[in-house]
């Protein structure tokens, strides 16, 4: 799905998780819990994507990870390699999107980020992806300590990018950030799979 055309678009601008990279906490977990029904128990009370989700909007490990050991002292083992291995939880780029970047890019395409992603995993992930050195700038919410879809952080985009939001293209995996950028005038597509994305992509004659 993708908001109607408004115009040229002069720069784009990508989310990261489930849109350019893979992103599951399952993929790690899956790795040291066998049984299946504690799996999915952890998964919805002790690391979960609401409990993440603090990281992301810029509260540090030094304070979840003994607050979490602390309210389930049985899994600190666990809670401590979510912390650890958290690159574990990327198995690798949604399928055919970084073609797609390297199209743009072959065109001179100006290419952003704004990630909901935690400022220290960043840190241990950004070195890990070469893709990114095609982009001009990343806003990072746990850096910025403000995340999609507060309306702040596309304010703040906007200025550091240095294209009005209705020259802009914001794709997206998750409805409520596009609606938060749709409503401040960006142009959208809410990104499902590379095909749709693609076809826009070429509609709008960015990439051939």
């Amino acid at each position: 799905m993708s908001e109607p055309m408004k115009g040229p678009v002069r720069a784009v601008v990508f989310d990261v998780g489930r849109v350019l990279y893979q992103w599951d906490i399952r993929h790690l977990f899956d790795k040291l819990i066998a049984d299946e029904r504690e799996l999915e128990w952890f998964l919805a009370n002790v690391v979960t994507e609401e409990w993440h989700f603090e990281h992301d909007a810029g509260r540090p490990l030094s304070e979840m990870v003994p607050e979490r050991i602390a309210m389930f002292p049985g899994h600190a083992h666990l809670i401590e390699a979510y912390a650890a291995r958290f690159n574990e939880t990327i198995p690798g780029p949604v399928p055919d999107t970084h073609e797609m970047v390297g199209g743009l890019a072959a065109r001179g395409v100006p290419l952003f980020a704004i990630t909901n992603f935690g400022a220290e995993f960043w840190a241990g992930f950004r070195p890990t992806a070469p893709l990114f050195d095609c982009f001009r700038d990343i806003v990072v919410s746990g850096i910025e300590k403000v995340a999609k879809p507060d309306p702040a952080i596309f304010m703040l985009a906007a200025g550091r990018f240095g294209h009005s939001p209705p020259d802009m293209l914001f794709i997206d995996d998750n409805a409520a950030n596009i609606e938060a950028a749709a409503q401040l005038g960006w142009q959208t597509h809410h990104f499902t799979s590379a095909a749709p994305l693609g076809a826009e992509l070429r509609e709008r004659g960015l990439i051939d």
